[in-house]
């Protein structure tokens, strides 16, 4: 659309140009006979007979109407066809420019695109495809080379809680009459570790599967505090061991249309990562309220403050907070990115705030 407007303006201010050209020429020599004949042939005659036998044959012509008219016809068809051949061969050269263009929007060798003044806003645009695309091949570099360290790290994990857990389970084999005190703090043990070990095979298989999967919305209308409560209730676990409470502060009941699965994976995501940066024996809160046309989902929780630099990038792919990777904190990277993704889809957005008291994560999603 933009290239078929710029090239209009071009044959429109060309066709223009031509225009009045040719007329400009028409009156300039329309005048000039007149005033010879004004001022009388004899003096041109005088001063070149070649030039008053010229003067003198299309003074006769203007002097006829009709004679006059088809001179002015066979002026209008030169001067159109040349203004044709002029603008074929102004395309011609134009197309050549942008089909140079296009080859140097993919060559990584060419830093900066060139094109003919009259294709300014073409070449702007060109550059900014140029430059973005140059940015996420770069930034897809970046996503590609932490997916493979990540995949290492969680591989490396795994063998601690499976080493662990093979060295406790080998300890309750071979010690038949331990004592039911020791034997029961072993199979906790090992019990936990299996549980951890579950969690990092999770996370591999979520690096594994990210880039090739495509999300699809299946939508439906969703009771956001039945989807909220259920989710909760499977952190249950967790909150117990670091001693943390979950509120859910919702007055009015409301309904939201979207992906249940999908939806409930973004409010899983988020809340983990709650619970994960939040301190010991604090509480989430969980604010939901509705305007007219969206509903406004706010969770909160007290941790350390996350600094203004890193705000926008915890929504990356296999961006952590943490880069020590702990046990307690340790996950993939995709949690934010993935919620950001899916909230996106629906038409929705999530952002973070933070301060030194607390952390908001600030999703609103359209109800309909």
């Amino acid at each position: 659309m933009e290239t078929n407007t710029i090239l209009k303006k071009i044959y429109k201010r060309t066709l223009l140009q031509y225009i009045a050209y040719t007329v400009g020429l028409l009156v300039v020599f329309v005048l000039a006979v007149y005033l010879a004949a004004f001022f009388d042939f004899q003096w041109v005659y005088d001063f070149d007979s070649n030039i008053y036998t010229f003067l003198a044959f299309f003074y006769n012509i203007v002097k006829n109407p009709l004679s006059l008219l088809l001179f002015l016809l066979i002026c209008i068809v030169i001067s159109f066809a040349f203004i044709i051949h002029h603008l074929y061969k102004q395309t011609s050269y134009y197309m050549d420019a942008l089909t140079h263009a296009s080859h140097e929007l993919i060559d990584k060798s060419v830093d900066y695109i060139t094109l003919p003044e009259e294709l300014y806003d073409i070449e702007r645009r060109f550059n900014e495809l140029k430059s973005e695309s140059i940015k996420n091949e770069r930034l897809a570099r970046e996503s590609e080379q932490k997916k493979d360290e990540l995949i290492v790290y969680l591989a490396h994990d795994i063998k601690t809680p499976l080493t662990s857990m093979i060295g406790y389970l080998s300890l309750l084999d071979e010690i038949k009459d331990m004592p039911d005190t020791q034997r029961e703090k072993y199979i906790n043990v090992a019990l936990d570790k299996s549980y951890r070990l579950e969690d990092l095979i999770n996370e591999l298989f979520e690096v594994a599967r990210y880039n090739s999967e495509k999300i699809i919305l299946e939508k439906e209308d969703l009771d956001i505090r039945l989807m909220l409560e259920q989710i909760i209730d499977d952190f249950y676990p967790v909150l117990v061991e670091q001693e943390k409470n979950i509120h859910l502060n919702q007055d009015e009941d409301i309904i939201l249309y979207g992906d249940a699965d999908k939806l409930s994976r973004v409010f899983s995501n988020v809340i983990k990562n709650a619970i994960s940066y939040s301190k010991d024996h604090t509480d989430i809160n969980i604010d939901v309220h509705s305007t007219h046309d969206d509903v406004i989902i706010k969770v909160i929780n007290k941790g350390k403050e996350i600094p203004k630099e890193k705000l926008n990038r915890i929504f990356e792919n296999f961006y952590r907070l943490d880069s020590a990777r702990t046990s307690r904190t340790g996950g993939s990277g995709l949690g934010l990115a993935i919620a950001k993704e899916i909230v996106e889809l629906h038409h929705g957005s999530i952002f973070a705030s933070s301060n030194k008291e607390e952390t908001v994560f600030t999703i609103t999603l359209p109800k309909n």
